[in-house]
Parts: C-alpha cells; structure tokens; sequence
C-alpha cells in the first residue's frame, strides 16, 4: 500500500494522508483505530454500493474494534441535494450520533460530497473519512475538501472545504464498477494529463491499444499519478483562489451541460464535451496546435466518452446555464484554457458569439 500526504498549513491540523493499494480494508481498520479519530464511526453509502459492498467494508472496520452503523441513501446524481441531505442528519440524529461521531464516505463522488458537506455542518462539523469506491472519485473528488449539493440552479451551488481525516483508495473496488462509470472515471484523469502530465496521456492511449485500461498494475500506476498531481496543486492552493482553478479544465461548459442533460449525461461524459469545447476554444484563442486539440477529441472517443452534445439538447439551456456557474467574478465566467499540454491557465473571459460558435461546433 502506498501512502501520500496532503500538507495544509493553518492554525489547526488539516493535513492527511491518501493511502492506494489493492485489498487494503484490514489495514484501513487498523490505521482508522490508531489514529482515534473518533469514538464511533457511521457508514454513509448508497443503496447500490451498501448492496455490494456495505457488509464487508463494515466488517473490517469491526474487526479493528471500532463501533459501526450504517446509512444508505438512494443511489444517483438526485440523491445530492438538499432534501437527501437532511434525511442523512435526520437520521444521524437518531443513531445518537455526537461530536465524537466520525462519517465514512463509502461510495462515489455523490455519496463522497454529500457526506462531506454533512459532516461540515452536523453539531458544527464532525470528522469524516473517505472511501471512494468509483474510479471518478478515487482520482478527483475524494481529495481536497470539497463538498456540495446540487440545487435546482445548478451543480454544487451549496457546499464547502471539509477536509478529510484520512482518504483510502482500494482498487479492488474498481472490480464491480460498471463500464460506463469507469469510463466516466477516465475523462478526469485525461484531464490530469492535459493540465499537467502529458505522460499520462501516452500511458492511456497504450492501455486502449493494447486493452489494458481495466489492469490493476495500470490502474494503480495513473491513480497514484492523479492522487499527486491533485494533492500538489490543492497543498498550493487549497481554498481554489487561483492556481487549483486549472482542475476546472473541461468542468465549466461540463457542469453547464450536466445540468441541461438533467443528469442524464454523467459528469465524466460531460466533463469530456467541456473539454473537447475548450481544446476548440484553445486552438482559436490560444494558439493550441491542431494536433493537441485533435489528440484530446480522438483519446476521448477512444475511451468511448462523447465528444459531441446530444442533438436533443438545447444550445441555449447549456449558454442559461453557465451564466450560473459557482466561479463567476462579477459578470466574467472564467474558462480554463491550454497553451499547450501541460501548460494550462485561467482566461478572463470569451466573448459569448466565440462561445456560442464553439458550442454550435460540437452539435452533430
């Protein structure tokens, strides 16, 4: 098992530590047991994953000797809002549970910020372990303290910066993960290799030529490259006051289209057509040479993630939609954009009719 730590700086002790193997429950209930972080824990999953995977996560951390429950809420993106959120505390409440109460996010990103954003404000804040069991939240959402619910408005318009006590990564989670979740997974971490490492870029398009994407040894090797690269620029700017914004590569037109969709489309499958977009938008503005930007659409496709918005889906919904997003400073939406791989920044704004055309483009 590998372990990396997350060094935040503050007046109270924030940092944590990342742990990734393959089959590393026991050893999970063990360092959850040294550490004492709390006096009883509660496992906060979803139907489906509690179905696969509550027992036995809850046996291990039994057999460390800690005290455990557990809460299931419905699976799927419409589980993260406001009305979930308080059947969790609700029932929290019940359980008796008290400040030395600590959650355990069992599940996807959606079980993962839900939990999050619970335990930021149940009593004031209670710790809260992460145990993300997607390959989307093992590489993105489970790191760097963001939680949120979504609301009618949008995604993620409520939340905060919670930061884990302890995030663990299994790779034998990824067993039972679906395809088309796994390959939601992928779009985060080719925007890892976009933003930062074009290396990994290279090791994907060789796991799709040779069909090994799903290999354990693989699937170690980009998660643990994910984990670094998002815990180095989180250690650097952990509230997303700046440099953390380039993790947003992709997520601005993504959560429009999300959100448009009506969660239909996945975040990854979304996050994918946000990043096609803002290849385009790079190529025109930016400079991006054409063969970067058609590297990104064809290693997208190549992974079976859209590269084009449904024909069924309103181009004016998707523009409505991104005057809300959540990183807009007065009237400018700011877009993540590349100069080149692995040299991303943070535009000032595009003018709407440029973004309406690049949108238009991705319409099939």
């Amino acid at each position: 098992m590998k372990a990396m730590k997350v060094n935040l700086e503050g007046k109270t002790v924030r940092s944590y530590e990342i742990h990734i193997g393959t089959e590393i429950l026991d050893r999970m209930g063990m360092i959850i047991a040294m550490n004492r972080w709390a006096e009883r824990y509660v496992l906060v999953t979803d139907e489906n994953v509690g179905a696969l995977h509550g027992e036995r996560v809850q046996a291990a951390l039994e057999k460390a000797g800690l005290q455990v429950d557990r809460i299931a809420v419905a699976p799927g993106e419409a589980s993260k809002g406001v009305p979930t959120l308080l059947t969790l505390t609700d029932r929290l409440t019940a359980l008796g549970a008290d400040r030395q109460t600590a959650l355990i996010a069992l599940g996807g990103g959606v079980v993962g910020d839900l939990t999050g954003f619970a335990a930021s404000i149940y009593l004031r804040g209670i710790p809260v372990i992460q145990l993300p069991t997607t390959l989307l939240a093992q590489v993105d959402s489970s790191i760097g303290g963001k939680t949120g619910v979504d609301t009618a408005a949008g995604k993620n318009l409520l939340g905060t910066f919670n930061q884990p006590k302890g995030v663990f990564i299994d790779i034998a989670f990824l067993r039972t993960l679906p395809d088309e979740m796994f390959r939601s997974g992928l779009a985060e971490v080719i925007k890892y290799g976009i933003i930062e490492s074009p290396g990994l870029l290279d090791d994907l398009e060789g796991a799709v030529a040779s069909g090994g994407l799903r290999e354990t040894a693989f699937l170690e090797r980009i998660i643990a490259t994910a984990c670094r690269i998002k815990k180095e620029i989180v250690e650097l700017d952990e509230q997303d006051r700046g440099l953390r914004r380039i993790l947003n590569f992709g997520h601005t037109v993504g959560h429009a289209v999300e959100a448009a969709s009506g969660y239909a489309l996945s975040h990854g499958e979304s996050v994918a057509i946000g990043m096609v977009a803002a290849a385009r938008l790079s190529e025109r503005l930016h400079g991006l040479p054409a063969g970067d930007a058609a590297r990104i659409t064809a290693l997208i496709r190549s992974v079976g993630l859209p590269d084009r918005i449904p024909a069924e889906m309103d181009l004016e919904d998707i523009i409505s939609r991104l005057s809300l997003d959540k990183k807009k400073e007065g009237g400018t939406i700011h877009f993540v954009m590349i100069r080149k791989l692995g040299t991303p920044f943070v535009n000032g704004g595009i003018p709407e009719e440029i973004l309406r055309d690049a949108l238009k483009g991705l319409k099939p």
